[in-house]
């Protein structure tokens, strides 16, 4: 690992005319309504696949999970009221939420032109949802010498301020972090993903 350069949040999306405002009136509807809440995710085993499972581990709602093949068929399907919500990443669903069709109701984390759309943490629970990462990497053994150089000019070129706002407008946030902390997150989310996995029946 050579650095983290960006993160796009996954976060969950509902109609703007859905009758829950928020995180918790969905759940409470989904609970008072079994099976009538669905949420279409980019495919089996995506972050936001994960992250429906994970939601159901944390508050018990039951929503059923409908995999799409990609995005686009996902949005057509929450537009045209053939799912409840959908968990796909910022980037697909901006020009949604900025145009009043869809709200979005939780998100991975916190994003400067959402600052509307909470954390679960900051709604009181312990986990957080998966987000989307980007890094640079090199191939296992290279030579101290090439990360000494590599690492401080990936440093530099990710923290280019120029870049950040056009990555802002794409649903990107520019979050440079070092090899270290790279590969201690790669750990931790690890660990997490194998717990929701295990608790959903996906892997033994």
């Amino acid at each position: 690992p050579l650095g983290l350069s960006t993160r796009t949040p996954i976060l969950l999306a509902v109609r703007q005319d859905a009758p829950y405002k928020s995180f918790g009136e969905l759940v409470e509807f989904a609970k008072k309504n079994p099976g009538k809440v669905r949420v279409g995710t980019v495919g089996p085993g995506s972050a936001g696949h994960l992250n429906v499972e994970m939601i159901n581990s944390l508050t018990g709602a039951g929503l059923t999970v409908v995999p799409f093949k990609g995005g686009a068929p996902g949005i057509t399907a929450i537009l045209g009221g053939h799912v409840e919500g959908v968990a796909f990443s910022l980037g697909a669903l901006s020009s949604h939420l900025k145009s009043g069709a869809l709200r979005g109701i939780v998100i991975s984390s916190h994003f400067p032109h959402h600052p509307e759309i909470p954390t679960l943490p900051q709604l009181g629970y312990r986990q957080n949802l998966l987000g989307v990462w980007f890094g640079f990497f090199a191939p296992a053994g290279v030579s101290a010498e090439v990360t000494k150089a590599l690492v401080p000019a990936i440093e530099k070129a990710v923290k280019e301020p120029a870049v950040a706002a056009k990555l802002a407008s794409l649903g990107i946030l520019q979050d440079y972090q070092s090899p270290e902390k790279l590969v201690a997150e790669i750990r931790e989310e690890h660990r997490t993903v194998e717990q929701i996995a295990k608790k959903a029946g996906m892997i033994k």
